[in-house]
Formats: structure tokens, C-alpha cells, sequence
């Protein structure tokens, strides 16, 4: 059940976990099928992010993440400690994909 922002949520998406107030009063209940007034007023709440239903897969393909992660690492050059970095950044993006 992947946290994802407001931003990535489309119709059809369903709340992994009620939608909850600052005071605890439940305004969406778990299992709610996301509509697109639904997710407008998720919006207007001030809510970042919603656990959804569903394997925790990002919303963007492996390839664009691998190539975004090239160009962001591009001009690091041969440090180690970056290239250390790359390939942990690298083997995550790789393991959540499976």
C-alpha cells in the first residue's frame, strides 16, 4: 500500500486507509474509489499525501527514474562517495521494480 502524493492520484485509485482530519474524524473511509470531485476536495483539504491501494510501484516508469538519476549524477564524475551514492540510489530504484 504505497503513500502517494495528491498530485499522482486518478480515478479509480481506492484509500488504503480512512482519510482522517487533524482531529481524527474520518472524511473518506478505507476502500473509497477515488472520483475526480473526490480528489478535488482532497486538494482543497490541504492533504499532501493518501496510502492507496495496490503494490508499492512508483507512478513513473524504471527507465525515466534510471535516466533522471544518469543525468542528475552526470557531472559528479569518478568520486567515489558519489559513485557510492549512485548505486545505492540505483539498486533501490532497481529493487522496487522487482
Amino acid at each position: 500500500m504505497p503513500k502517494i502524493p495528491v498530485e499522482q492520484l486518478r480515478p479509480g485509485m481506492k484509500l488504503a486507509r480512512p482519510l482522517e482530519n487533524s482531529s481524527g474524524m474520518v472524511l473518506m473511509a478505507e476502500g473509497t474509489e477515488l472520483t475526480e470531485a473526490r480528489i478535488s476536495k482532497i486538494e482543497n483539504m490541504g492533504i499532501d499525501s493518501v496510502f492507496i491501494d495496490g503494490p508499492s510501484r512508483p507512478a513513473r516508469p524504471k527507465e525515466e527514474l534510471l535516466s533522471e538519476l544518469e543525468a542528475r549524477f552526470r557531472k559528479a564524475g569518478n568520486s567515489p562517495p558519489m559513485a557510492a551514492i549512485k548505486k545505492a540510489v540505483r539498486e533501490h530504484i532497481e529493487a522496487m521494480y522487482g
